[in-house]
């Protein structure tokens, strides 16, 4: 594989901060250096008044939702699924998002046709099916549906499915770890597009969620959970959920036992943001609409309260069907409250974390992943030269490899 020298580069990565070299070889960083490297058969780039940064982390998406209205496309033929994700994917991929985590519908088929290069897209994390309750966030069936779900939970384009309880879950559990989960997804508040869970509705009992992170545990890994309401992440934290996403309505206190127990929040403002302006014209139904600004109005301040108290937060953006266009504006949105260097942190070093893969992604540190983007200008200084559909961002690299390089030879 050919290396690559980026020379003269300013480097941040939530750690770093400062001038120095990057050597990439066979897929990985090799080197790093605050003085000059030689190696001949390097492709040299001075990158003198550009930042090189590790690809960003979207730590909360969903790259089989290609529409809003969930219900309608769950019945959606699966070939049209994968082919729209794989155009969803390769969008993030363009926005410097080297790696994603996905919170629900995304399988290990879809991941293998990635890893065999049938399509450029980040590296992928994923859950399988978001598991929930019967008329919980995963159960898109209206009042009068009564339609069995296991039809719907056999298509591609169906986010999550049902278990009912603590023998359910179990099953559930195991079926999507053997089925290539890496981790566990569970429903535990109501959501915004679903249609018969209001945003206060507990998903789950708490034997429940106990089975669900005792079975993460034994395949050795985590619990992430949709939540909304501070009753519901308390309750998620006290059953040791690791993963919590959203957390619009948390208080303070709530946010420090969170932090005190070790899980990581990852909120994900910019959905809100758009769904409010675009959700109903893109099929979003009048009750779903009316259950945002429950959520929306109290996103800033949730991260307020979060950062006072010491919790992680990685970076999310649970965006749906066109809205997926918007994924880059969560940085700005953030940095309205928050310093710049955290929003950093969240897309970086606080997302592998997340993700258990420190060291390897989100890091420009020796022996870690090349995924890399360069970047016209300082970020710390204007968060939206992270924005633009990859405009600031004239190359970027996944595993050693350009996917887009617009760097003088």
């Amino acid at each position: 594989m050919t290396a690559t020298l980026f020379a003269n580069a300013r480097l941040l990565d939530g750690t770093t901060d400062a001038e120095g070299h990057v050597l990439v070889e066979d897929g990985r960083i090799r080197e790093v250096s605050d003085k000059p490297l030689n190696l001949a058969a390097a492709r040299t780039v001075d990158l003198r008044g550009r930042t090189l940064m590790p690809g960003l982390i979207d730590a909360h998406v969903h790259v089989i939702a290609s529409e809003v209205n969930l219900a309608r496309h769950a019945l959606l033929p699966d070939a049209l699924v994968a082919f729209r994700a794989a155009r969803i994917m390769h969008g993030m991929l363009m926005r410097g998002f080297t790696t994603l985590r996905d919170l629900g519908g995304a399988t290990n088929g879809l991941r293998l046709a990635r890893d065999e290069g049938h399509f450029d897209a980040p590296r992928m994390i994923i859950c399988g099916k978001a598991i929930s309750a019967t008329g919980g966030h995963s159960d898109g069936r209206g009042r009068h549906d009564s339609r069995d779900m296991a039809y719907l939970e056999a298509r591609l384009g169906c986010l999550g499915r049902l278990a009912d309880g603590v023998d359910a879950v179990r099953r559930a559990c195991r079926e999507e770890i053997k089925a290539g989960a890496d981790y566990i997804k569970i429903m535990a508040n109501g959501g915004v597009a679903s249609p018969t869970d209001p945003i206060a509705f507990l998903g789950y009992s708490k034997d429940e969620m106990r089975a669900a992170v005792e079975e993460a545990a034994m395949a050795q890994t985590y619990v992430a959970a949709h939540l909304y309401t501070d009753e519901a992440i308390a309750r998620a934290v006290e059953c040791g959920v690791h993963s919590l996403e959203h957390c619009n309505l948390i208080t303070e206190a709530t946010a420090r036992t969170a932090a005190k127990a070790g899980a990581i929040a990852c909120p994900t403002l910019v959905t809100y943001e758009a769904l409010k302006s675009e959700g109903a014209s893109l099929g979003l139904d009048a009750v779903s609409v009316g259950k945002i600004d429950t959520v929306r109005l109290a996103g800033l301040e949730s991260l307020e309260r979060m950062h006072r108290a010491g919790l992680t937060m990685a970076f999310g953006t649970d965006l749906l069907g066109e809205m997926h266009r918007h994924q880059s504006d969560e940085f700005t949105i953030r940095g309205r409250v928050l310093p710049a260097i955290e929003v950093i942190r969240s897309t970086t070093i606080h997302a592998a974390k997340l993700l258990r893969m420190e060291g390897q992604i989100g890091t420009l540190a020796t022996g870690a992943f090349a995924d890399l983007i360069v970047v016209d200008g300082d970020p710390l200084k204007d968060l939206s030269l992270l924005t633009g559909q990859g405009r600031h961002m004239p190359a970027i690299m996944l595993d050693g490899r350009f996917v887009k390089d617009q760097l003088a030879a």
